[in-house]
């Protein structure tokens, strides 16, 4: 099937609702992916990917608590951005499923017996964008905490928060190419771009 609207297949009329992302390991999660299904889409794709990100920011974190941390009071910012990158993963896992509940909602309204108003349907639409362009919000917001941390972060784990680094450009980047597909405005679009090239300057720093 062809991709649509926030990066999911066509669903099949007979089709049962998906299992919950957290509840699938992530072997089998992939395994559906790749198959010719409703869901997961190439908008749960991003946010597993921010997910991923965010988790191994906080391992790097976590990581950066020896005792000579302690002495030096890194391990209070460490422990700090590990929870603040946990609760970031469990967001973006989530956020997975809010965005196969949009496009969900946003296929009925394309149906010709779809009883809701032009407004309702509008609404629909918003939410179908929104969900993407959260998730671009969080991972360039999440990617500069971890990049201010860097200079800190246990040296022989550094290279597990530029992972995370990497990842959450590399979701934010596909979120916005979610985003694109449910017709931003130029104003919404440029607000996007704009996260995009702070996404961008962080990996560029990493490189350089």
């Amino acid at each position: 099937c062809s991709r649509v609207a926030s990066g999911h297949k066509s669903i099949p009329a007979s089709m049962s609702a998906p299992v919950g992302t957290a509840s699938q390991s992530i072997g089998a999660w992939v395994e559906a992916l790749g198959t010719k299904c409703p869901t997961p889409g190439g908008g749960a794709a991003a946010c597993v990917a921010a997910a991923i990100g965010a988790a191994s920011g906080a391992m790097a974190a976590a990581y950066t608590t020896r005792k000579k941390d302690e002495e030096s009071g890194v391990a209070e910012e460490a422990r700090a951005l590990a929870s603040r990158l946990q609760a970031a993963a469990a967001r973006c896992v989530a956020a997975a499923d809010e965005d196969a509940a949009a496009y969900a909602a946003l296929q009925a309204t394309w149906k010709k017996d779809c009883s809701l108003s032009d407004e309702e349907k509008s609404k629909v639409a918003a939410e179908a964008l929104d969900v993407p362009a959260r998730l671009l919000a969080l991972c360039a917001e999440e990617a500069a905490a971890v990049a201010a941390f860097l200079p800190r972060c246990n040296a022989n784990i550094v290279s597990d928060a530029k992972v995370a680094l990497h990842l959450l450009a590399g979701a934010g980047r596909a979120a916005y190419q979610t985003v694109l597909v449910n017709q931003p405005s130029e104003e919404r679009k440029a607000q996007l771009k704009a996260q995009l090239e702070s996404l961008a300057k962080l990996e560029a720093d990493l490189v350089s």
